[in-house]
This record gives structure tokens, C-alpha cells and sequence, in this order.
């Protein structure tokens, strides 16, 4: 495993004038001894000055190659003849030797039918922020069931080295790394409850739809580890979509409608006993009517039917006695 090493360059405006003022030389020293040259002047002066003019002018462009300038939030490794140097992180106008690699290999990326293009790596890297936004991808949930879901993951470089060096391409690691790990984190969990709302185990269980947070740490914990050998960091993972598949969707929607029903209708049948009680307790605690214990049933049946029924009641009115 590779390890960054930071390491400072030179200012490059002391190596600017220096060059320039070479390349100065260097071109008077050819012009002055191509003139002695021509006019066909006596002893090797001459000579002398348009080798020498020429040795400095490309002594001075070598060292002005060395020259290059860093925006905040990026870095430049430097390698010499294969091997590691170090890291400047400094942002700035900066000078370095001017045989350090200025690409880092070559990553070939397929075009299809076959063939791979060829892509040279700079020796800049960022270590900006970035945004990963994921196509929407068909899994199974915990319970089997096909669901639609995608993520976006903020991420940045924190290893220059081993996002360099120990992997090919790092942003294509990112890319192929996130959808591994959102697929896993969506297999651990189940897409919704299964039970109702007051089976304790079910309710208690964390699931893809009602535990977000948990859900995001998780895939969070997970790409950082599967990351960490590019020298990655994770910023933030989160959930952006998530859905039934399409083949199940409409079972899926009739099974909420379902549980929202049942969990209506008890709610009702709550409400509709404890009136029941109520009314049966005032009646026999004022004594204004005796009722036995098969009319107490029948009335308790009565407002359990007015009070639960979804149709308005139709009151049937007894001219008669109670018992009649």
C-alpha cells in the first residue's frame, strides 16, 4: 500500500527570471557567433559562442519546464523515472525538477465492441469535493422483493498515492465501488415493515423506507471501507430514490391499502367499544332504564353496527315496549 508524502517546491517566480534571463544569453550567444560566423571573422570565437548559445537556451527552456501552478484544492505527485517523490499540496506558482513525469501512466477504458481507448493520467490530482449520482439500480430487498434504488455519495481524495498508485483509475473505482456497496446495503435491509404497527419485532427492525438515517450511515460505513485502498473519503451517502419495481408495484400498493385499512378499522373498533362502555355504564350508574343482560347485548350490538359501519344509519323506530 502506498502512502502520501507531502513535500514543498521552490517559488517559481525566482526560477521564471532565471530561465528567461538564460534564454536571453542563450539567444544573444547564438545571434553574436552566427554573425562571426557569416562575416567570416578570424579564430574559433565564433563557433564558441553559437555552441554555447545553444547549450544555455535549452539549458533555460529545460529548467523553465519545470514551472507549473497549483488552484487551491489541487495536488501534484511527483514522479521521477518511476519512482515516488512526494506530494505538493501548496497552492501556487511553484517550481520542481523538470524531470518529473508530467503523466502518470496510461488507464484504457472500453469503447465497446472490443476495443479500449487509451487515456493518459495527469500528474495533477483534485482533492476537491465530489458528486457521485448513481443510475437507478434493480435489487432485492432482505425479503426478495425487487426494488428500484439510487444514491448520491460526496467524496474527495484523500490519498494522492494510493489513489494513484494502487488503483487503476480511481474514479472509475468510485463509480463501480458505490453501486457494490448500495447493492449490499440494500440486500441487508427490507424495503418496509411487514407486520403492523404494534408487532414489536417487525416495528423495531430497521428498514430501507423508514430509517433513512440509519440506512445512510450504513452505506456510508460501507463504501469508506471499501474505498479506503484508493485513499477515498466519504463525505456523505444518501438514499435519493427508492421504489417498488414496477412488476410488483401495484401488489405492493394494494397490500398498503390493505394494512391502512386494517389499521383504520381498529382504530374504530377502539373508539366504537369504548362508547359502547361508556354508554352501557351511564345507563345502569343513572338507573333510569334496567336493562338485563341480553338487552345490555343487544343494544351493545346495535351501536357497535351504527358506530363501525361505513353507511349512515337508518333508524328503525319501535312503537312498542322494549320487549316487543
Amino acid at each position: 500500500m502506498s502512502v502520501e508524502k507531502r513535500m514543498s517546491a521552490r517559488s517559481g517566480w525566482g526560477m521564471l527570471a532565471l530561465g528567461v534571463a538564460l534564454l536571453a544569453v542563450g539567444v544573444a550567444g547564438i545571434v553574436y557567433g552566427a554573425v562571426r560566423l557569416e562575416a567570416g571573422a578570424a579564430g574559433a570565437l565564433g563557433a564558441v559562442c553559437l555552441v554555447a548559445g545553444c547549450v544555455v537556451t535549452v539549458a533555460a527552456i529545460v529548467i523553465m519546464s519545470g514551472l507549473f501552478s497549483l488552484q487551491p484544492g489541487q495536488t501534484r505527485v511527483c514522479v521521477l523515472f518511476g519512482r515516488y517523490v512526494g506530494t505538493v499540496r501548496d497552492a501556487g506558482f511553484h517550481w520542481a525538477n523538470p524531470f518529473y513525469a508530467h503523466s502518470l501512466g496510461y488507464t484504457e477504458t472500453e469503447v465497446g465492441e472490443g476495443k479500449h481507448k487509451q487515456t493518459a493520467v495527469p500528474s495533477k490530482v483534485s482533492v476537491r469535493a465530489r458528486t457521485l449520482n448513481s443510475d437507478h439500480l434493480k435489487v432485492n430487498d432482505k425479503m426478495g422483493n425487487p426494488i428500484e434504488i439510487a444514491n448520491v455519495v460526496v467524496w474527495h481524495v484523500e490519498d494522492t498515492a494510493k489513489a494513484v498508485f494502487d488503483v487503476d483509475d480511481y474514479e472509475q473505482f468510485v463509480s463501480m465501488q458505490s453501486e457494490t456497496a448500495l447493492r449490499h446495503v440494500a440486500s441487508v435491509y427490507a424495503y418496509d415493515h411487514m407486520g403492523t404497527d404494534d408487532d414489536a419485532g417487525d416495528a423495531s427492525a430497521i428498514t430501507l423506507r423508514s430509517n433513512v438515517a440509519e440506512v445512510s450511515d450504513a452505506l456510508r460505513e460501507e463504501l469508506g471501507r471499501r474505498l479506503a485502498p484508493a485513499g477515498v473519503a466519504i463525505d456523505d451517502a444518501r438514499l435519493t430514490h427508492l421504489a417498488y419495481a414496477p412488476e410488483i408495484a401495484q401488489a405492493m400498493l394494494r397490500r398498503q391499502q390493505a394494512e391502512a385499512v386494517i389499521a383504520a378499522r381498529r382504530k374504530i373498533v377502539e373508539g366504537a367499544v369504548s362508547m359502547v362502555n361508556m354508554a352501557v355504564e351511564e345507563l345502569a350508574q343513572s338507573g333510569t332504564i334496567d336493562l338485563d343482560d341480553e338487552r345490555k347485548a343487544a343494544m351493545a350490538s346495535n351501536l357497535m353496527v351504527v358506530l363501525c359501519g361505513e353507511n349512515d344509519a337508518q333508524p328503525v323506530l319501535n312503537a312498542g315496549t322494549l320487549y316487543q
